[in-house]
């Protein structure tokens, strides 16, 4: 017999509200690692799927709430976002996209083999360095998102794109 913890329903605290300089400096992290990858041209679309990827790994409810639901409003198929987790085994990824998902991984586990050697090779076939600068600082801040929605129990569900201009 397994057991399972109900699913939480309140947040444990509100790390904004109780940090509100230190949200405020990881918002300006967020906002500048963006416009770092799109001066690189690196597609928004990609970089969703690093932050999904990154969440999935991490286990994020919140994060994936919001970056599925972002991914969507940008033009993202369910059928990729349902199997982004087995990315190796699927034909529809772009070898681009299987190359900043793989260094994502290797960011997101950095234990199991600090990023070896031929992931950033990979990377650097498909990426010049500003590219793959942004997608290390993007797979870096969703990490730390998901670190802190992860321990303060953040709920999922309310969150909502906004409207595409």
């Amino acid at each position: 017999m397994t057991t399972t913890t109900p699913a939480r329903t309140t947040a444990r605290l509100d790390l904004k509200g109780l940090a509100p300089e230190v949200s405020a400096a990881m918002g300006e992290l967020h906002r500048a690692a963006v416009r770092a990858a799109l001066a690189a041209g690196v597609e928004p679309e990609l970089l969703e799927l690093v932050r999904i990827r990154a969440s999935q790994l991490n286990g994020c409810a919140f994060c994936l709430d919001m970056h599925t639901k972002d991914a969507r409003a940008q033009g993202e198929t369910e059928q990729r976002i349902h199997t982004l987790a087995a990315w190796r085994e699927t034909p529809f990824f772009t070898e681009r996209e299987r190359a900043a998902l793989a260094l994502t991984e290797a960011v997101t586990s950095i234990q199991d083999g600090h990023v070896p050697d031929e992931v950033y090779a990979a990377v650097r076939e498909v990426f010049d360095e500003p590219q793959v600068a942004a997608v290390i600082w993007a797979a870096v801040v969703i990490n730390a998102y998901n670190r802190t929605a992860i321990s303060a129990r953040m709920v999922p569900g309310a969150y909502q794109p906004a409207p595409r201009t």
